[in-house]
Order: C-alpha cells, then structure tokens, then sequence
C-alpha cells in the first residue's frame, strides 16, 4: 500500500509526513483491499483543510475532507470520517450476503 501526502499552499514537514503516514496506514485494519491512499493538506487564511483519498479494489474511492485551525486535528477528525466511510461499507458488503431475517421468516422456520 502506498501512501501520499502533499500540500498545497504550505510545506509539509518530516514530522507532518511522519504523522500523516503513520495515522492512515492504520486504515488497512477497518478495510484490507485498500490499494494507495492519498492525503492532501491545504493551509490557506489560517486555516488547514486536510483531504484524503483511498484507493480500493473493486470499489470508487473514498474521500472525505476536514478544515481546522491545526493541522494535527485536522488529520484527526478526517481519519474518523473516513474510517466510518470504510466500516459502513464492508458492513454492506457483509450484510450483502447473509441478509438479516424479518421476524415472519424466523418463526415460519
């Protein structure tokens, strides 16, 4: 899996980097057909928008975006939204499959 971080309107530090990689290989454990993901952290007005992309097999990818003053929170609050995205949809993908029972069919059984 790859992992790419860039900014846009600011230079992104070894220790920004080092964070920012370190946080979204972590994603893999929520969904493992993860292929590449990419982080884009924009500093512009004082405020930091950070956005990222998730490169899956078989699926579109997934983005979601996040602006905070810090950076650091910024990268935060992003992964839980994306972490969400990548739950819900493996709980589709799973629950695609074995369908939950309507009461009538479980006691007609």
């Amino acid at each position: 899996m790859q992992v790419t971080v860039s900014g846009r309107h600011m230079g992104v530090g070894d220790a920004l980097r080092e964070y920012c990689q370190r946080k979204s290989e972590r994603l893999v454990r929520f969904y493992d057909r993860i292929q590449a993901i990419e982080v884009i952290l924009d500093g512009k007005n004082g405020h930091h928008t950070a956005e990222i992309i998730v490169h899956t097999d078989g699926t579109q990818p997934f983005v979601a975006s996040e602006q905070h003053e810090d950076v650091y929170a910024a990268m935060d609050l992003l992964l839980d939204k994306i972490e969400r995205q990548l739950r819900r949809h493996k709980e589709k993908l799973r629950n695609r499959k074995h369908p939950p029972r309507s009461p009538s069919q479980a006691q007609s059984s």
